[in-house]
């Protein structure tokens, strides 16, 4: 389990917008910047709701044919208690390995409310999700691959190991942040000097927007202006 930040460290980096982020994480060298992000097959579904932050909670489905056991997703509770072991706020992180990836929803009215009511802050899938009018109505933020009209066949494989949506690796406990612009993931060990970081950077970026705003624009000042941002 990843270092666990109090409740004002959420609420601060929650605040911050997935670029600004995105730019604050590369400035600890954690890792390359082609990774730590989904790619672009996942999608904001309520890009107007505020950003998510939470601690993953990880769970595998399949959904396009019938199980060789459990009928479906309430035949599974157990992964229930699981979400419940992780700190508050959950996302729920679902991986469909089916072979046709989305034909069913776990993610519906139901569950939406279900996953509510145990804490939790959102849901990301590489899959589909459906009812999406009573999830916007909750202000519950999902990103996924694609949309359904049915739940065909779904039910859980395993929960509480690693998955991947949209390329990006998550673990059991890794915290993600997502808004419109998409879903990655925080490292743990620099989650805590974000925010300082990303207030820099905006106002390094405020800075140079309101040169080419101004009046006095030139190209000479604005490489003036950007040579003194370079280490």
């Amino acid at each position: 389990m990843n270092a666990i930040l109090t409740s004002e460290q959420l609420e601060i980096l929650r605040r911050v917008d997935a670029c600004t982020l995105a730019n604050a994480i590369e400035t600890f060298h954690e890792r390359l910047r082609n990774e730590g992000f989904a790619d672009n097959s996942v999608h904001c579904l309520f890009p107007h709701l505020r950003p998510m932050l939470g601690y993953a909670a990880t769970v595998k489905i399949r959904g396009s044919a019938p199980p060789t056991a459990a009928s479906n997703y309430t035949d599974r509770t157990d992964w229930w208690d699981y979400i419940l072991s992780l700190p508050a706020p959950r996302v729920v992180v679902v991986q469909d390995v089916a072979t046709k990836v989305g034909l069913g929803s776990l993610l519906g009215a139901v569950h939406v409310n279900i996953l509510r009511a145990l804490g939790c802050a959102g849901a990301v899938t590489n899959g589909s999700v459906r009812d999406l009018p009573a999830a916007e109505k909750l202000d519950f933020p999902l990103f996924a691959g694609s949309v359904s009209v049915s739940h065909a066949y779904v039910h859980i494989v395993e929960f509480g190991t690693p998955v991947k949506i949209g390329g990006l690796k998550i673990e059991s406990g890794d915290l993600l942040h997502g808004d419109l612009h998409g879903i990655q993931s925080i490292p743990s060990d620099i989650a805590g000097k974000i925010p300082a970081a990303a207030a820099e950077i905006i106002s390094r970026e405020q800075e140079l927007i309101a040169l080419c705003q101004s009046k006095d624009f030139s190209i000479e000042k604005l490489r003036d202006a950007i040579a003194k941002e370079r280490p």
